[in-house]
């Protein structure tokens, strides 16, 4: 049977004060967890703040999160109200209220998404500039990079299946382990002498690929916070790729180059044998499993540095 124009009438007043009671719940709830997300959660959220690019994406985060969060409890709100109060009863006659659209409704949802995606466009973009590629790496070329004068550069050298680092202001030694002072401008040149692999130090947020014979430079500045972060390879390159990760320390200044210039002094004998410094090395049949290459290949043609 149905309804009579004044139980239409009361359906419609009822729908709109639910309409006015989800959205006063909603913003309620709303206000509470952004709250929560950038106060509370926000400042311990990874990978922290151990470097500038690390804050950066931890502020990213926390903006996304918070933006998030109202959209996701309005679909809870909407649709807890909807089981608990929007469902047929032994007193209800016939059909509910004739749905034909709502343009308001229909308008600020479009006007709100459009808004939040050419935010987040703008947003992204102005984090990337300002952040000078936020500790991503930018190809052997970066459009954006520090303003400092003075970089302390690390190279970065991945093959299966093991990080090295090589120090060309250090007499282009090379070590197993990496350890970087507070305060300092880093410039990461990462390359690979075998396969592709991929340089991510969690805590430093610095993430870039190791391209075979590509120099791929990501810069970060540490701040004044010392410890211990992780370095694994993000980008599956064989049977061991799981176990392609250590660990390196944010020191003081004074400890960094105590540690550097006993370690130049401690491998020169080594560090000489070598090749020369570069930016990219030529993979040659032999470079898995560590080492460098040898004057020779099994076919026999010679290498040249």
């Amino acid at each position: 049977m149905a309804m009579t124009p004044e139980e239409m009438n009361e359906r419609k007043e009822y729908a709109r004060k639910a309409g006015w009671k989800i959205f006063a719940i909603w913003l309620v709830l709303s206000l509470i967890a952004v709250g929560l997300i950038l106060y509370v959660w926000g400042p311990h959220m990874p990978p922290g703040t151990m470097t500038t690019s690390a804050a950066s994406q931890q502020f990213d985060f926390k903006v996304l999160t918070a933006m998030v969060a109202p959209v996701l409890l309005m679909v809870w709100v909407y649709g807890a109200w909807s089981l608990i109060n929007f469902h047929a009863t032994k007193t209800d006659r016939g059909d509910g209220i004739p749905l034909r659209g709502n343009r308001r409704v229909q308008g600020i949802w479009y006007v709100t998404s459009a808004v939040l995606v050419l935010f987040l466009a703008g947003f992204g973009t102005y984090e990337l500039i300002n952040g000078n590629g936020v500790g991503t790496g930018e190809g052997p070329s970066p459009i954006w990079k520090p303003a400092a004068k003075h970089m302390l550069v690390v190279q970065v050298i991945a093959q299966q299946w093991r990080f090295t680092y090589r120090w060309p202001q250090f007499g282009g030694m090379e070590t197993t382990s990496i350890d970087l002072p507070t305060n300092t401008t880093i410039q990461f040149d990462v390359t690979s002498l075998d396969v592709i692999h991929d340089f991510w130090a969690y805590q430093l947020g610095v993430k870039a690929d190791a391209n075979p014979d590509v120099n791929n430079v990501a810069y970060t500045t540490t701040s004044s916070q010392q410890g211990r972060f992780t370095v694994r390879c993000d980008e599956l390159c064989g049977i061991w790729h799981g176990a392609m990760y250590n660990y390196g320390h944010v020191v003081s200044k004074s400890a960094f180059y105590s540690w550097a210039s006993n370690m130049e002094a401690r491998n020169a004998s080594v560090t000489k044998l070598l090749p020369p410094f570069a930016t990219t090395y030529t993979p040659s049949y032999s470079g898995a499993g560590g080492g460098y290459y040898p004057s020779y290949d099994p076919n026999g043609h010679a290498v040249t540095y």
